[in-house]
């Protein structure tokens, strides 16, 4: 399809930037831009989750100076997913770029990018895990097990064969955007996954190698929890949609706490306990397992902190409770009936769990 040819004053390309904590960055970041995308059409828009180190308010001054740059600064909203999905719909450019604002993806390569899409291609990875690249340069070994995990897992849904599906550095056809807005999740890191697995049809793909470079100011915001964010999506991709990303989470956090409630289970039948009492120790204890975990990752865009971090554990014994004795119940009659332990365990744990991410949702986590 042949790119649409911008009118005079508007941008042929809009680089949007997700933010958070990144002010001596920005304004550094603005300037290599103005130098390596001379003689383009450009403008940055910087997507900020209300940074407290005032980064919106650095942007907004560049602003003033610069119109080339904008600000959209977003509250009570948080995840880098949707930030680049909002940064990429307010633009009016027929091609967007998406790039960190840390300074460790090189710009200088965004020409060369751009000369992919005017040449017919749809969708253009910045990738470091192709001749000319880095995969290793700037990079903490937990965020290169996730970058590994990514590539590992996305050739099950992804429909372009992306050397590098967790690299945050890409362009695009702004039009695809546009299409597949509405099928895209709005948590998580997994931007360019997800477009790459939401498209209707394979897009013309091209990738140019990068090397990863230092961080100069602030910290990582990537984490493990980002593994098991993009394991959760692989799955919610898998099932069509059908199953909610939420509860995703949930269950693979309850599985965690699955072994956790069989671990204490089986330590106090170790100790001569009666089943009963070694259920309900390991069910509680499972319990807490759970609510701390799924405070970090299942939840967290709602998490508790402080004051209300006690008052949600408090609360979320008390809402759990039914699903308790339930648990304790159907375990305990199951093993009366020459049931193993360990599948009276199970059988209990499981319907524990359904109570507790009805009940969580509604009244712990509530937003």
């Amino acid at each position: 399809m042949t790119q649409d040819i911008p009118t005079a004053g508007a941008p042929e390309l809009t680089v949007v930037v997700p933010s958070y904590n990144e002010r001596e960055n920005v304004p550094e970041l603005a300037r290599r831009l103005d130098g390596v995308l001379a003689g383009i059409a450009w403008e940055m828009i910087v997507v900020d989750d209300d940074s407290p180190d005032g980064t919106a308010a650095v942007v907004k001054e560049i602003s003033r100076r610069d119109p080339r740059v904008r600000c959209i600064r977003r509250v009570g909203r948080r995840g880098l997913a949707g930030a680049c999905i909002e940064g990429m719909l307010a633009s009016s450019a027929p091609v967007v770029a998406v790039m960190d604002g840390d300074l460790q993806h090189d710009e200088t390569i965004l020409p060369a990018m751009l000369e992919q899409i005017r040449a017919g291609h749809d969708l253009v990875v910045a990738s470091r895990n192709i001749a000319g690249g880095s995969k290793t340069e700037g990079l903490t070994p937990i965020r290169q097990g996730i970058s590994d995990l990514g590539r590992r897992l996305s050739s099950m849904i992804l429909k372009a064969p992306l050397s590098d599906p967790m690299s945050g550095f890409f362009m695009i056809r702004r039009d695809i955007v546009e299409e597949v807005a509405p099928r895209l999740s709005t948590t998580g890191f997994k931007i360019l996954a997800d477009i790459a697995a939401s498209v209707p049809r394979a897009p013309r793909l091209a990738e140019v190698p990068f090397v990863f470079r230092e961080r100069i100011h602030g910290e990582s915001k990537l984490d493990a929890k980002v593994a098991l964010d993009y394991v959760g999506f692989v799955l919610n991709k898998l099932s069509g949609g059908i199953i909610p990303l939420r509860f995703i989470f949930f269950a693979l956090v309850g599985t965690s706490g699955l072994l956790v409630h069989l671990a204490v289970l089986y330590a106090g039948l170790t100790l001569d306990l009666r089943f009963e009492w070694a259920q309900t120790l390991a069910t509680y204890v499972a319990m807490t397992s759970n609510f701390v975990i799924n405070n970090e990752i299942t939840y967290r865009d709602a998490r508790l902190k402080g004051g209300r971090f006690l008052t949600g554990l408090v609360l979320f014994y008390l809402v759990c409770s039914i699903g308790a004795f339930g648990n304790v119940g159907v375990a305990s009659w199951l093993y009366a009936g020459d049931v193993d332990w360990w599948l009276s365990g199970l059988a209990g744990a499981v319907m524990g769990a359904v109570f507790n991410y009805a009940a969580s949702s509604a009244l712990v986590w509530r937003r």
